[in-house]
């Protein structure tokens, strides 16, 4: 499954939405402009655009407030990346440098603010009330659930239940308001507006799970980031967490060396971690609870009008658990 045919459908949204980005990081500061392009022009998916542009061509959206939103979902979830990188001290993103790694952590957090200020100038425009509510309680959320995984970070006692709820509102709040919000600006019932936004969060659980078992079968060349980024930063996702359940009490050795690496946070066993996520299926396990989601939110479709753009909303959900990258 590609990404590219389902880009193509609202390529001249997209570019519309590129260029409204791209007006969106002038400023008289170079560096801004400088340290934001190098993320946004990176090579990112831009699948929460992407959500919303489909979404809006759905439901015959024939306005363009769907061009702010798309453009102000991409700028906050960007924002949230130069933060990320800065927490996680992460130095790669995307195959590429991070920011913070070239320019700091100082300018890397002060630009991700840029970002969100501009995300809600933009906000503004839309000027659509629940629209504007949704967003800012989306952020809100967004922002618990990144304190919410910080504060469990080399928590080897995280459970399957506090790892989703962390991927609900780091990952899936993003994509639901991306499928919903559309529907809101086009005017549609209820029912329709809550199936989209049902079809985003389980899409959203979908992606972030398969995102997280890249993390220990990928390569740096496809994911485009240093492979056992997660457990060098002491995060339990879900294949560490079943893998470790699955051993706990069988092979104390194998529990006890997990346990080390996520309170330690290093990725210095990180082949004999994979091992252990190999024997225990934990890769076919979560794998398996992806799908699950995947296929959840195309049930949800079902509740909207056919179309040629329902038709690559699905397309999308079975592209989030099929990719390498």
């Amino acid at each position: 499954m590609e990404l590219t045919p389902i880009q193509l459908l609202v390529k001249a949204d997209f570019d519309k939405v590129d260029k409204l980005i791209n007006n969106c990081l002038h400023s008289n500061i170079p560096l801004i402009p400088q340290l934001a392009s190098h993320l946004i022009d990176g090579g990112g998916k831009r699948l929460r655009p992407l959500i919303v542009l489909l979404s809006a061509g759905a439901f015959h959206y024939s306005g363009d407030a769907h061009l702010s939103l798309a453009a102000t979902l991409e700028l906050i979830h960007t924002a949230t990346l130069l933060h990320d990188d800065v927490i996680d001290v992460s130095a790669l993103r995307r195959g590429k440098k991070t920011a913070n790694s070239l320019w700091g952590n100082s300018a890397s957090i002060l630009v991700g603010d840029f970002l969100y200020s501009r995300a809600f100038q933009l906000m503004v425009e839309i000027n659509n009330p629940r629209v504007l509510k949704l967003l800012a309680d989306a952020t809100n959320t967004l922002s618990q659930a990144e304190i919410l995984q910080l504060i469990n970070c080399h928590n080897a006692d995280l459970n399957e239940t506090q790892c989703l709820k962390i991927i609900e509102g780091k990952t899936g709040i993003l994509f639901s308001i991306a499928a919903q919000l559309p529907a809101i600006l086009a005017g549609r019932n209820e029912t329709e507006i809550k199936a989209m936004s049902n079809y985003g969060l389980q899409l959203g659980i979908a992606f972030q799970l398969i995102d997280d078992t890249l993390d220990y079968i990928g390569t740096t060349l496809h994911i485009g980031k240093t492979k056992g980024d997660d457990l060098a930063e002491g995060k339990a996702t879900l294949p560490l967490i079943y893998a470790l359940r699955q051993v706990e009490g069988k092979n104390q050795k194998q529990a006890k060396l997990i346990r080390k690496a996520i309170s330690k946070g290093d990725r210095k066993h990180l082949d004999a971690i994979t091992d252990i996520i190999e024997f225990t299926n934990a890769i076919q396990y979560t794998n398996k609870r992806a799908q699950t989601h995947a296929e959840k939110a195309i049930v949800h479709l079902q509740a909207i009008p056919n179309s040629k753009y329902r038709e690559a909303l699905s397309s999308l959900a079975k592209f989030s658990i099929s990719r390498t990258y």
